[in-house]
């Protein structure tokens, strides 16, 4: 069966929510420990519904069930769930900063078949005809192979401090396009 790209709509939210839960326990096996994945999928992954109100927010899904989900901004927030958020999230300049990579999630189920790199190929099509000429990302580190695979490189690695002491590495990553 053929998967399709479309826009999230604030009707995905909940199954989104789900394969984001899914995707954050599942696909960290051999990256982060049990403690490391249930500390971010809980604190950090979720939708962020600023990027779904800017149409930059897309599910692939075969016969209506979401087996990806990723975009791309226009706004300053790196990574996070609408629970990380506080305040204005303000629009970047394309002229003058990248745009951000944002939120990327495969089914366990359905990893390693393309979906992935299928997605951020989109991301940096949109986010280039927005006069983006660069992208940057938070990286968690099960998706650092595929975004080095797609061109990108670390410029810098860092540790989010979350609840319980427990603390996730990512990496910020970054990639010229257009």
């Amino acid at each position: 069966m053929t998967a399709t790209l479309r826009i999230a709509t604030p009707e995905d939210i909940p199954a989104l929510e789900s394969l984001i839960a899914r995707s954050g326990i599942g696909l960290s096996k051999g990256f982060y420990t049990d403690a490391q994945a249930q500390a971010v999928t809980r604190h950090v992954f979720g939708v962020d519904t600023q990027l779904i109100r800017d149409g930059t927010y897309f599910v692939i899904e075969r016969d209506g069930v979401p087996l990806a989900c990723g975009g791309w901004s226009k706004r300053a927030t790196l990574f996070g769930a609408d629970r990380m958020k506080s305040g204005v999230d303000p629009l970047l300049d394309p002229a003058t900063q990248p745009g951000r990579i944002r939120a990327f999630f495969v089914d366990p189920a359905a990893a390693r078949q393309g979906l992935g790199t299928l997605l951020i190929r989109h991301c940096e099509a949109e986010a280039a005809r927005a006069g983006f000429t660069a992208l940057e990302m938070a990286a968690t580190l099960p998706g650092v192979p595929l975004y080095r695979s797609a061109g990108y490189q670390a410029v810098e690695e860092f540790e989010l401090d979350l609840p319980g002491g427990v603390m996730v590495p990512l990496a910020r990553m970054r990639k010229q396009i257009g």
